[in-house]
This record gives structure tokens, C-alpha cells and sequence, in this order.
């Protein structure tokens, strides 16, 4: 669910910081720059690992700060795909179902990758699992806030453009997994399925 990321950029301190210690003011500024962001194809940032070179610092004309390039370790969630994870169901619609972790919300589950067979009730507006057992058929309900499991199957991250730019005409608006982009603008997508044996409501098993 963790890894360990390396990456490097260029860090700029101020004049009024030079009197402290230089590694503890690029610590604060790269997780300042960093934590609880989504980079690019790497994940959403949690916080610093560790400095992994710190190189010479540089003055420019015109800029009293330095500029000093760092390679460090951040860490950052990106679940491997297959990998199960816990969280609670925020919110359902004929698409799919919307799940958030507690400190990432972004994860969804397309209707095709729910148990089968399966309705959508547009009164209460939840998924609901129409369980086949031997004393006949039980509807089996996707509440919100309901504690559900999930195994990963697809990640997307999106390059995120101001709402004012608009896709060309013809330019799917859709994405592979199904969740419209008009809707979706997360930089960072997990797609998860319980359309298997021990997957979905907690409670269920």
C-alpha cells in the first residue's frame, strides 16, 4: 500500500533562513511542496523518508535565495494492483460505487465489477446484491458508510487542466475503466472490484 519513492528536485531557501540548519529547512520545504499531493505516475505523497544527496547550492542574479538540488526519498500510497483494501462506501450512483479510505477518496468501482447478480435501487439509491441461497433470493444492500473490501485492479492518474479547457471535439470523455471524466478530474484514480468470493460489505462475510 506504501512505497518508497525517489525522486529529486531543486529546492529554493530564502535569506532569512540561512542562519538554520539547511537539512531541516529542505525537509520542512519538501514536504511542504510535496505531502499530501499527487505526483505524476508516482503516487499521493504522504511525507519525507529521508535526504538521500544533497547537492551545492546556487545563487541567481536578481534572487538573494539559494537554489540547491536534492535527491530524496518520499513516502507514498500507491496500492499494487491486486491488492486488497479496506475502506467505506461514500456514495452510490448507476455507474458504480465511490469508496474513500479515510485519507484518500478517490477510489471507485465500476457496476461491472460488482457482485453478481446485482440491481441498482434509484429510491435509496444504493447497489443492492441479489444473493442467490437456498431458501430463495435475499437483497443484500450497499449502505453508505459501510465498511467494504476491495481488490485492486486498475489505477489512472490524469493530467488535471482548469476547468475552463475544454476536451477537443471527439476526445473520449470517458475513461477505459468507465468513470466519466466530466465528472472525475482526480490527478489519482484506484478502479477496485468485490465480484469474487470474500469481497464487498465486511459484514457479508
Amino acid at each position: 500500500m506504501f512505497v518508497l519513492a525517489e525522486m529529486q528536485n531543486i529546492i529554493r531557501i530564502e535569506p532569512r533562513w540561512f542562519g538554520e540548519s539547511m537539512e531541516e529547512r529542505i525537509t520542512e520545504e519538501l514536504n511542504r511542496k510535496f505531502a499530501n499531493k499527487v505526483v505524476h505516475k508516482v503516487g499521493l505523497c504522504i511525507c519525507l523518508f529521508d535526504l538521500l544527496h544533497v547537492g551545492d547550492s546556487y545563487l541567481f542574479p536578481g534572487d538573494g535565495a539559494s537554489h540547491t538540488k536534492v535527491k530524496f526519498r518520499f513516502i507514498v500510497f500507491r496500492p499494487f494492483i491486486n491488492e486488497v483494501l479496506v475502506g467505506k462506501i461514500r456514495s452510490c450512483s448507476p455507474e458504480g460505487v465511490k469508496v474513500s479510505l479515510g485519507f484518500f477518496d478517490d477510489v471507485f468501482i465500476p457496476h461491472q465489477s460488482l457482485q453478481h447478480p446485482k440491481r441498482f435501487d434509484h429510491e435509496e439509491q444504493l447497489w443492492v446484491w441479489q444473493y442467490e441461497a437456498e431458501d430463495g433470493r435475499h437483497d443484500l444492500f450497499m449502505d453508505v458508510e459501510e465498511e467494504v473490501r476491495l481488490r485492486v485492479i486498475h489505477e489512472e492518474f490524469v493530467d488535471t487542466f482548469p476547468s475552463s479547457v475544454k476536451p477537443h471535439m471527439g476526445q473520449d470523455t470517458v475513461s477505459s475503466s468507465g468513470v466519466s471524466l466530466d465528472e472525475v478530474r482526480a490527478p489519482y484514480t484506484i478502479i477496485g472490484s468485490i465480484s469474487e468470493s470474500g469481497l464487498g460489505l465486511v459484514t457479508w462475510w
